[in-house]
């Protein structure tokens, strides 16, 4: 099940995503860019070439544009975010403006035809994968169209410019094929960098999240030694309340009893105060280091169900009493291992039907630990980007590669394969190695490698920049 903490960057990354990934006036600037290089274009070809074309029915297609424009203007603020509906709608219309120019001025012969590929492109940048598709439908059709039907391309008075067909069906071609090819280009460099950015905005608000409570331990370090002197004055003054009382007779009196229950719980502040001193100590107390398998069984415990059976196994290499490995390893109780172990199994025991299996062995180089469950295994659509934010076999998400999330599902549907990327980037900064398998016998599993030393070395594993 997702936890408060996955829920939370999910959130946090929808609502800055909510509004749209397109601001009006990037659009809008474009299209004026558009304005002035079709109306230069227009003019040069009819005034200075003085080449003959319908420039009253091409001005009136330029000038549309341009009304949208300032319609727009007033209408939203500069600042304004599409919706992916309305970004595909003002694309939508630039494709046909420009296929209205080109059909007016030539049709496909026109060099001009080239700029069917900036709507697209810039839909398949900034817009998913449907609406991109529906914007490479329309300058298909256009371009289609403006190939059979167009009227005349503007030439010298008394000439005529006639391309063979077999020349502007390679334009044709040419046309549709670099509208195909560089939407899905650019589409997929988007995807991965909108996946990436996602990604790194979740890490970052888990980087902020214990940094706020790493200066919690420090304003509960400095509490506590401002606290550590008033209370020690409380418990001698107690002490002395109660061997005068007990001096004056009174040593069963009621005044006695409240006096050592005094004493006791100024001296039980005393303890606490003293592990808020050392905050190493206060998590991980005498357990600062576990045995292998007690380790794992430490963390795999509350994930254990009366449904689900969760299975430790620890075994030693073979011949270890000759190699000197014999020793069970010690593991340090570091708390991105903790963390990073305990989603890995958390996923594990959520897909298994009836059992989870964990695996841990050991030799002169290597720490092993390898998590099994019975569930369906990893799914082969999502195999190879496994480890990247935002990818999950649970229902209602979206599909590798897709660059919108769906808010609604993040809270209707459990995880948000925020959990493994995670563990993963916990894992490898204590120092190990994580590979995800279907086995031949069914399930998932999940496999770490350490190097010996890393994790069960004489001082804890320090996190790398990895």
């Amino acid at each position: 099940m997702a936890g408060p903490k996955s829920r939370e960057l999910a959130r946090g990354i929808s609502q800055g995503a909510g509004g749209g990934r397109v601001r009006l006036r990037t659009l809008s600037n474009l299209r004026w860019l558009a304005v002035a290089g079709q109306s230069a274009a227009l003019f040069l070809v009819y005034f200075a070439l003085g080449y003959p074309l319908p420039i009253l029915y091409c001005a009136i297609a330029i000038a549309v544009s341009a009304a949208l424009n300032i319609l727009l203007a007033l209408r939203y603020a500069p600042t304004h975010r599409l919706t992916n509906r309305e970004a595909t709608f003002y694309l939508a219309f630039d494709v046909l403006q420009l296929a209205a120019l080109l059909y007016l001025t030539g049709g496909i012969a026109n060099p001009f035809a080239l700029m069917f590929l900036a709507p697209v492109v810039i839909a398949a940048a900034t817009l998913n994968l449907g609406n991109t598709l529906i914007l490479a439908f329309i300058a298909f059709a256009s371009v289609s169209l403006i190939a059979v039907v167009h009227r005349p391309l503007p030439w010298p008075y008394g000439e005529a410019l006639n391309l063979p067909q077999l020349y502007q069906a390679g334009i044709w071609t040419a046309l549709v094929i670099g509208i195909g090819f560089t939407s899905v280009y650019a589409w997929r460099i988007a995807s991965e960098s909108a996946r990436m950015s996602a990604g790194l905005a979740a890490t970052q608000l888990a980087l902020s999240r214990e940094h706020r409570l790493a200066s919690l331990g420090a304003l509960a370090t400095a509490a506590a030694h401002e606290l550590g002197t008033p209370l020690g004055t409380i418990a001698v003054v107690a002490r002395e309340l109660e061997r005068a009382l007990v001096a004056g007779g009174a040593e069963n009196s009621p005044e006695v009893e409240d006096v050592r229950l005094l004493r006791e719980q100024a001296e039980r502040c005393r303890t606490i105060i003293a592990r808020l001193a050392n905050p190493e100590e206060a998590m991980l107390g005498d357990t600062a280091r576990l045995p292998l398998g007690p380790f794992l069984d430490d963390i795999a415990g509350p994930h254990r169900g009366e449904d689900l059976e969760i299975r430790i196994t620890v075994t030693a290499p073979d011949r270890a009493e000759e190699s000197g490995d014999a020793a069970v390893p010690q593991v340090w109780r570091a708390p991105e291992l903790l963390h990073g172990l305990d989603n890995i199994i958390e996923n594990a025991a959520d897909f298994a039907t009836q059992l989870v299996e964990i695996t841990a062995s050991w030799d002169a180089a290597y720490l092993y630990v390898a998590v099994t469950d019975d569930g369906p295994g990893f799914a082969p659509e999502i195999f190879e980007a496994l480890g990247e934010p935002y990818i999950t076999s649970r229902p209602g998400h979206r599909a590798p590669g897709e660059t919108e999330m769906n808010p609604q599902a993040m809270d209707e549907h459990e995880g948000m394969g925020l959990g493994f990327f995670i563990a993963k980037v916990l894992l490898e900064q204590t120092g190990g190695m994580v590979k995800a398998v279907n086995p031949a016998s069914g399930g998932a599993q999940v496999q770490v490698r350490w190097p010996r030393g890393v994790i069960d070395g004489p001082q804890p594993p320090v996190p790398s920049d990895a």
